[in-house]
């Protein structure tokens, strides 16, 4: 089985290598990764990999996020040039982590019957003033993760390969032809949305900007950056992002009352990944 993971990355290099690393380590067999104006160094993390024969690194120039089309094209070239079985349509800043085994697993032992797999989120919390790796810092995830607008967050799928599918903006569901079921209950992901306050203020600037000359996604996609630039055109998002840090007694309330939960399994993964780095692949 050949697994291959997709990526659309913008300045995203404070993540990055961690995610690639992780992946590789849990059985992701090849990468292809578009790069969309990054301005850090992003492109020399993917270029990296690339050079190891690990990835395939494109470029796009566009300032628009038309990213159902974009993920769409990687997605069909999984298929068609990479000899993919399964692919996995990502974001930089979220862990695909397998409940049991290693991720290559869990996608080999979903039945023949089974097109797509569903994939919940959890959001870890940013902690005040931290300045370690984001991985060490972000230690605490939410109970029950919402977006911006209070409303449950939404899972993500990853697909059987197929050259003609088609990607829907966000990674949340994938069209496939002969329709098919979806697993659930195998696979979480990690999601680690907010790390810096320079990092989230640029990536919703940016975001924002660029959905505001997209013509061709829904109106209701992109809702959650939408609003959280508005909010950065009134007021700057200074008084958002330290709403959603945690100060220590805000840490310990949430401890206490079941808001929050310790989970130190990716920060402990990726630790001994860097100490001893494992063996890639199933």
């Amino acid at each position: 089985m050949k697994l291959v993971m997709t990526l659309l990355v913008r300045d995203e290099a404070d993540v990055l290598q961690a995610n690639l690393d992780f992946h590789r380590a849990q059985g992701v067999d090849f990468f292809i990764v578009t790069d969309n104006r990054s301005d850090d160094s992003t492109a020399e993390i993917i270029q990296r990999y690339e050079r190891d024969g690990l990835a395939r690194y494109r470029f796009e120039p566009a300032d628009d996020y038309d990213q159902s089309a974009w993920v769409t094209q990687m997605a069909r070239l999984a298929a068609s040039e990479h000899g993919a079985d399964w692919v996995i349509n990502n974001d930089a800043d979220e862990f695909w982590w397998p409940r049991e085994g290693n991720l290559c697993g869990a996608f080999a032992a979903a039945g023949e019957h089974h097109t797509t797999l569903l994939a919940e989120r959890h959001d870890f919390v940013p902690l005040i003033a931290e300045t370690a790796p984001f991985h060490q810092a972000m230690v605490y995830r939410k109970r029950v993760s919402t977006n911006a607008n209070g409303k449950p967050l939404p899972p993500k799928v990853a697909h059987r390969a197929d050259p003609d599918v088609v990607v829907q903006q966000g990674n949340h569901w994938a069209e496939l032809p002969g329709g098919g079921e979806c697993l659930s209950g195998a696979v979480d992901i990690f999601h680690f949305p907010l790390r810096r306050y320079a990092q989230f203020t640029n990536k919703i600037v940016k975001g924002g900007q660029a959905y505001a000359r997209n013509r061709s996604a829904d109106a209701a996609a992109g809702a959650t950056w939408k609003r959280l630039y508005a909010e950065y055109q009134r007021n700057g998002l200074v008084d958002y992002y330290r709403r959603q840090c945690r100060t220590p007694d805000e840490l310990e309330a949430g401890l206490r009352s079941g808001e929050l939960v310790c989970d130190r399994r990716l920060a402990d993964y990726l630790d001994r990944l860097r100490r001893f780095p494992a063996a890639a692949g199933c």
